[in-house]
């Protein structure tokens, strides 16, 4: 698998990457879990429904041969303009879940509008994650809470489920080079949903790693039942922050 876009390779590496290169400094949530990827998006980061439904095809075709357990989506897709699209996502993402895999999307950037999830973001049964540092870059403007996609106020439906951190979030860089025998600009950061979501993920991987006969209902209700209220409007920050420590209890 290759990344010429390097948003994955920053994604993977906030969830299990092993800080070899900062010796352990920027170690990923759970160093050592094994990932199966799957390319979605160009080299601009752009990508299509089409191309999403492939994806979410082909893990289905191969969850029992690599034992899948977390399906990460730290990809954004705003309101549609085919919403019978949107539904076959949906419904898609949904039989991902019932298959007992634990799926973790990211609920977009672009909030912070009342309804402004990301288009995979709706379902009940995936665990949609927006976007909060805590008191870090309270006074940042471009700060990822600023722009974090947000849930219906009202809705039956309430979302995000909660949040991680998503501001200058450090991780692999897919364009490292080596000079001299030495790696240079192994790590960069980014910001964003999309890296809330794999800070979860991995955490979710602690937590199967821990449990292993663990549902994805189980593992949803715990990751909720676990987090910070920080006492903000729902549709902002759902359940709270993820507390790892509380998780793993």
């Amino acid at each position: 698998m290759y990344d010429n876009s390097g948003h994955g390779t920053h994604v993977c590496g906030s969830i299990c990457g092993s800080g070899v290169l900062s010796e352990g400094k920027y170690r990923g949530v759970a160093p050592g879990t094994r990932l199966v990827v799957g390319k979605v998006l160009d080299e601009r980061g752009d990508g299509s429904t089409e191309a999403m439904l492939e994806g979410l095809e082909w893990i289905l075709e191969v969850r029992e041969k690599y034992h899948i357990r977390i399906l990460n989506i730290s990809v954004g897709i705003g309101t549609m303009e085919q919403p019978e699209k949107e539904l076959v996502l949906q419904d898609k993402i949904e039989q991902v879940w019932d298959s007992g895999i634990l799926v973790v999307c990211a609920a977009g950037n672009k909030g912070p509008g009342d309804g402004t999830l990301s288009a995979v973001g709706g379902s009940c049964r995936v665990v949609t994650v927006g976007c909060h540092d805590g008191s870090y870059a309270r006074d940042k403007p471009g700060r990822c809470e600023a722009y974090s996609g947000r849930g219906k106020l009202g809705s039956a439906v309430r979302k995000p489920d909660l949040v991680a951190p998503g501001t200058d979030i450090v991780s692999c860089n897919a364009f490292f080079y080596k000079i001299n025998g030495k790696y240079r600009n192994a790590y960069t950061a980014k910001c964003g949903t999309s890296m809330a979501t794999p800070i979860v993920s991995g955490a979710a991987a602690l937590l199967f790693g821990k449990y292993p006969e663990m549902t994805n209902d189980e593992c949803k209700e715990r990751l909720q039942y676990t987090a910070d209220d920080l006492g903000l409007p729902w549709n902002m920050q759902g359940w709270g922050m993820l507390n790892v420590g509380r998780l793993l209890e």
